[in-house]
């Protein structure tokens, strides 16, 4: 980490370049797959986009490369999740303050008291907010006055494309809820490899139980898999979920664990918690991530 923040410090210095790119578009950085999707959805042809994490990546535990600086360096705007989910970046994130970067940490921005507070987290607060679909409609509100400020020439495609990706994601809370309610209230009871579906839990009114906390930093131990596997067994529930961006080998642990005590559990499917799926595929976008998910976990514990 120290080399990179040498690396970045130089770069900053001797070569930071002008506000917009030779062919005239903003060059934008994101950082998890879902930001990444949300701005291209808001900023179309007009910015050119680089994601720094691809699908199935852990943002938790993600370090910055020597190639990761340099897109951070020539970028005109920086957005991330904020609320210390992006752990391992917040020292280049500080260090970049001092230049003239826009750099938007899309969650600091939310209203603190809505948000799930962790005695156990660096932040205080839940950051996997993108389950609550009303706050990723903040975090479109936020790109849109982001780019438009910078980019003043191309505010109203911004503001057309914000006022499209809104409508989308307002039929996918329709869609959403109409599913969930296909599902008994007793039945909602969603156990995962780590506690990210908390505000998904909240809105839908599912108990939620994460074999790791809120940061997948933190390793389950054998005391954690016991204690929920006896869980399981007193709430008879029938299916748990690993996630894509998490090693399965701990809840694979915990259906053993569950097993061996003649209770039978199954894993329900694999679920998209902090990066979304392939590129190109429904699940490579939030809103497609969304469906897929709700549906895995109804059809699995129905």
């Amino acid at each position: 980490m120290k080399k990179l923040i040498y690396i970045l410090a130089i770069a900053l210095v001797f070569g930071c370049k002008n506000d917009t790119q030779t062919n005239g578009k903003l060059k934008v950085v994101t950082t998890t797959t879902m930001i990444t999707d949300l701005v291209k959805n808001i900023g179309g042809d007009f910015i050119e986009v680089e994601g720094l994490m691809g699908s199935g990546v852990d943002p938790h535990l993600y370090k910055a490369s020597e190639g990761d600086v340099t897109k951070l360096v020539n970028a005109n705007i920086i957005f991330y999740n904020g609320l210390h989910l992006e752990g391992k970046l917040v020292e280049v994130f500080e260090k970049m303050e001092r230049s003239n970067k826009t750099q938007v940490a899309l969650g600091e921005n939310l209203d603190k008291s809505q948000l799930i507070g962790s005695d156990y987290f660096a932040s205080n607060y839940d950051p996997h907010v993108w389950f609550n679909i009303e706050f990723f409609k903040q975090f479109a509100k936020q790109v849109t006055k982001t780019l438009s400020e910078k980019d003043p020439k191309n505010a109203v495609n911004y503001i057309e494309n914000e006022k499209n990706y809104l409508a989308k994601l307002s039929a996918l809370e329709s869609e959403v809820s109409s599913v969930i309610n296909a599902l008994p209230k007793e039945k909602r009871i969603l156990v995962t490899a780590h506690d990210a579906f908390n505000y998904f839990g909240k809105n839908y009114d599912f108990e939620v139980v994460g074999l790791q906390g809120l940061s997948t930093a933190t390793e389950a131990g054998v005391k954690d898999v016991r204690k929920l596997a006896e869980f399981i067994i007193e709430n008879k529930i029938k299916a748990i979920f690993i996630e894509s961006s998490v090693p399965k080998r701990t809840i694979e642990a915990l259906v053993a664990a569950v097993k061996a005590k003649d209770h039978d559990v199954e894993i329900g499917g694999t679920l998209y918690s902090d990066a979304l799926g392939n590129a190109g595929t429904l699940e490579g976008t939030y809103i497609g991530m969304f469906k897929y998910n709700v549906n895995t976990i109804v059809n699995a514990l129905k």
